[in-house]
């Protein structure tokens, strides 16, 4: 196996001087350093990771805690494009990413998983983040970014899920819509944002809305959302527009209108909440709030490098990302 030793005999220079060189140190030549990293590619010369870490203290790598309930994983269309975007963030600032779990280790805890792999940071999302194990970690002194979930002295990231419902409540009552019904998705810190920014700009524009006009189905649960929506189409006094707790689940509702024989936009409206590619190449095309997973994935991704890097300066903070509303033709437009 290739050395520093090696290098250093090839190009006539102190073993010091190689590793100052691949690490990039400010006090060797560029000139020197282009020689040395040449070498270096050239004898098959890979530094040990665990001699690094000792040396250094940090692996270069990164945990990343997602557990979906729906067991979608990395198919899941929304968590999958943000965490692509992290990937691609700290890939390119020279960090790997492992995903991080409890089963197989021993039945370790994800703070003693995350000390046994020795990462330098982790990311959480799509989480339960009131289990005692996330809030254990969360309260360690790893460093830490949470995915649209806020606890105190911790980076978060946020979709702007109050701005986010705003807009769609305002789009769908331009186009003339009074009987507004919701479904939500199971309690969480995103759905008790949404649930009650649909509330207070319902009030805002003077809507009604009926106890039996609020609904819950857990997130892109596609049956739940179907069985809801039957409810709905069956009250007496039944909305015109029914919104879904994010797209995926929107197709249950969809499905469930289209077996009554009924139109969409015609009979009934829908919109849905995310922005998931596959709403894009349907027809009629999902009205829905298109959330901005690449800036959400981006920033994960440079608030915890900075985090690990420079933490005496980063700034604890919380990072609201805002979506835009993509009208589709989902929504009819009442006289």
């Amino acid at each position: 196996m290739a050395s520093m030793k090696d290098i250093a005999a090839r190009c006539g220079v102190s073993v010091a001087t190689v590793s100052k060189a691949l690490n990039d140190h400010s006090d060797i030549g560029e000139e020197t350093k282009a020689r040395i990293r040449e070498v270096a590619k050239e004898i098959g010369y890979f530094p040990n990771s665990m001699a690094r870490a000792l040396k250094t203290n940090h692996t270069n790598n990164i945990g990343v805690l997602f557990v979906d309930e729906a067991q979608s994983g990395l198919t899941h269309d929304y968590f999958s494009h943000v965490l692509d975007y992290f990937k691609r963030t700290v890939e390119e600032k020279g960090y790997d990413i492992t995903f991080l779990n409890n089963k197989g280790q021993g039945h370790m805890s994800y703070l003693e998983h995350c000390r046994y792999r020795g990462f330098d940071g982790v990311v959480i999302a799509c989480v339960d983040f009131f289990d005692p194990q996330v809030v254990e970690l969360v309260q360690s002194d790893i460093p830490v970014v949470t995915i649209d979930h806020m606890f105190n002295n911790r980076i978060s990231i946020m979709s702007d899920n109050v701005g986010g419902m705003r807009d769609l409540l305002e789009h769908v009552y331009s186009l003339g819509h009074r009987r507004i019904a919701y479904i939500h998705g199971a309690d969480s810190s995103v759905t008790r944002e949404r649930l009650s920014s649909f509330y207070y700009n319902a009030e805002r524009l003077g809507l009604e809305v009926p106890d039996e006009y609020i609904k819950e189905a857990a997130y892109r649960n596609s049956k739940e959302a179907a069985e809801k929506t039957k409810e709905l189409l069956d009250l007496k006094n039944p909305p015109t527009c029914i919104f879904y707790p994010d797209d995926f689940a929107c197709y249950g509702g969809i499905n469930e209108i289209n077996d009554r024989g009924l139109r969409i936009p015609e009979d009934i409206s829908v919109v849905g909440y995310d922005g998931i590619r596959i709403g894009r190449h349907i027809r009629p095309q999902l009205t829905t709030l298109r959330q901005d997973t690449g800036m959400i994935g981006t920033q994960a991704g440079e608030k915890l490098i900075s985090l690990i890097e420079r933490p005496k300066t980063t700034l604890v903070e919380q990072v609201i990302i805002r979506g835009e509303v993509y009208p589709g033709e989902t929504v009819k437009r009442l006289k």
